[in-house]
């Protein structure tokens, strides 16, 4: 069943009407018809299933026939600190960050990154966000993730609290499952791995990686370097590593 994020108020009392964009997709590329049934999410967690009744030019409307929670989102709740990544790098952590259950991206500006804040135009951010929305729709979250402002590293580092991990390929000590058991228990001792979890903020890096002297910042701001095994991992690849690992940890993968 086709899935779409609608503004609320576009629900009023049962109904539902679908304007812009997104009536034109349902009637001209999906060519949808009067009585298929569609399932709409109004960002709050909740889902409706939307009986089209009228496929007007103007826009369409819809009936609801049924309310429910929306099941696609997880019980750990990510936020991605990403360095700038050349290319589509950025935009394929982004949507396959979504696809997991990543609640939220920080883009951030290091030493090593290839491109500063002012690349980051507002057109670029809203096609960031269509990104992210297609991406929530096909993977079944009932929340947008939310795209922060791009930040400084070290204004990044001064705004995150609570558990924060930095993958380092330099870390020897301390590895992200014994950050993770140390911090928020060990998975096979929790007794309901759906309840409420503590956030995370991951810090990943740009392709160069993190310098020894922000990862001295990140220290000195509570966040901790760990390390992801003896492999070297791409920026890109050590995100959704990361995030893959810590949401297994919490449950959120079938554990």
């Amino acid at each position: 069943m086709h899935r779409f994020f609608i503004p609320p108020e576009w629900i009023d009392q049962g109904e539902v009407t679908l304007s812009g964009r997104l009536a034109h997709q349902l009637r001209d590329v999906l060519r949808l018809r009067r009585g298929e049934v569609v399932l709409v999410l109004d960002n709050s967690g909740w889902e409706y299933e939307v009986e089209l009744m009228a496929m007007g030019r103007e826009g369409i409307r819809g009936v609801v026939r049924s309310k429910g929670p929306a099941r696609g989102e997880p019980g750990t709740r990510i936020t991605l600190y990403q360095a700038l990544l050349k290319g589509s790098k950025f935009e394929f952590v982004l949507q396959k960050g979504t696809e997991l259950g990543i609640v939220a991206f920080v883009p951030i500006i290091c030493e090593r990154c290839l491109a500063d804040q002012t690349s980051v135009s507002e057109a670029k951010l809203a096609r960031w966000r269509r990104i992210i929305a297609e991406a929530a729709e096909q993977s079944g979250r009932g929340k947008l993730p939310l795209l922060h402002p791009p930040l400084s590293f070290g204004e990044a580092c001064h705004s995150a609290s609570g558990l924060c991990l930095l993958p380092w390929e330099e870390e020897r000590g301390l590895s992200l499952r014994a950050a993770l058991e140390a911090q928020l228990g060990s998975s096979r001792n929790r007794v309901n791995p759906h309840g409420d979890r503590p956030p995370v903020n991951l810090f990943v890096g740009p392709e160069g990686g993190f310098p020894p002297s922000e990862v001295e910042l990140a220290r000195s701001c509570g966040i901790l370097p760990v390390t992801l095994g003896h492999r070297l991992l791409r920026a890109e690849t050590a995100a959704l590593a990361a995030a893959a690992a810590i949401l297994y940890h919490g449950g959120d993968l079938g554990g």
